[in-house]
């Protein structure tokens, strides 16, 4: 599975904090600790905030790629913010997000193009997060159409089907588990899926065990990448030996162990 680290998030005060001081000394500490612990990629966003996006994003993007050679996703809902920040990242980049809003695909599509990125497109539009597994496959059917029609490799989408907190959208986490296998059928080659798994226990008071629970029921319904903790040993663990039971990866004993040096 294609993690992406989710720390480095303007809304955690440390980082905040970090972004505000630019002090690039805390960034790196987080960058490196995600990578250590299985990242392959790191999101990367400035928080709510942010009085200046573009410059926290730039210089954010910078402190990160001193410290470690990684994937960025770079995470506004502002696409001048992506554009600008676009044009310092080294590595493989990806756009978190496109919703489905024709207005946001005509400008996130031809930056992925143009900079070779891959791009999360959100189950989401004007009309708000869908209530109904039926309205997130249209959505998702949405995006990957007009990717086609400007040229953009399916191949390098990731859809989100946008999962909501148990506390209050309980019945929609099994929604999200049977559209991911259903987002498969959409195309020939089929987009990726990913999931911000920690918003599904965002509120909660079992937060980690909600998590590892999703994630393990995620990973059987075919999810491709998410977007988590990796400093999470116990919810790495799930992860490693949801794939292992999935004959993703080879037995061993020493199995954690055996993933984690590989």
């Amino acid at each position: 599975m294609f993690i992406i680290g989710e720390l480095l998030n303007g809304m955690y005060k440390e980082v905040g904090e970090a972004i505000k001081k630019k002090d690039k000394s805390v960034i790196q500490r987080i960058a490196k600790e995600q990578v250590a612990r299985g990242a392959g990629a790191l999101d990367l966003n400035c928080g709510p905030v942010s009085k200046d996006p573009v410059q926290d994003m730039q210089w954010l993007i910078q402190a990160v790629q001193e410290a470690v050679d990684i994937p960025l996703s770079l995470d506004s809902t502002k696409a001048n913010v992506i554009a600008e920040g676009l044009k310092l990242v080294k590595n493989k980049a990806i756009i978190n997000s496109t919703s489905a809003d024709a207005e946001k695909l005509e400008i996130l599509v031809p930056l992925a193009i143009q900079y070779n990125a891959s791009l999360i497109g959100l189950t989401l539009d004007k009309k708000g997060v869908p209530q109904d597994k039926d309205r997130r496959l249209e959505l998702a059917a949405r995006i990957v159409a007009d990717c086609q029609e400007k040229g953009f490799p399916v191949e390098n989408l990731y859809i989100d089907p946008i999962v909501l907190p148990v506390n209050v959208a309980q019945n929609q986490a099994r929604d999200v588990l049977e559209v991911l296998r259903e987002f498969k059928i959409i195309s020939d080659p089929p987009p990726k899926t990913v999931v911000g798994l920690s918003n599904v226990s965002q509120g909660t008071c079992n937060r980690s065990i909600i998590n590892r629970t999703f994630l393990a029921m995620a990973i059987g319904a075919g999810l491709d990448a998410a977007i988590l903790d990796p400093l999470d040993k116990e919810l790495m663990n799930v992860l490693i030996t949801s794939e292992l039971i999935l004959n993703k990866q080879i037995y061993c004993d020493s199995y954690l162990d055996a993933y984690r040096k590989k």
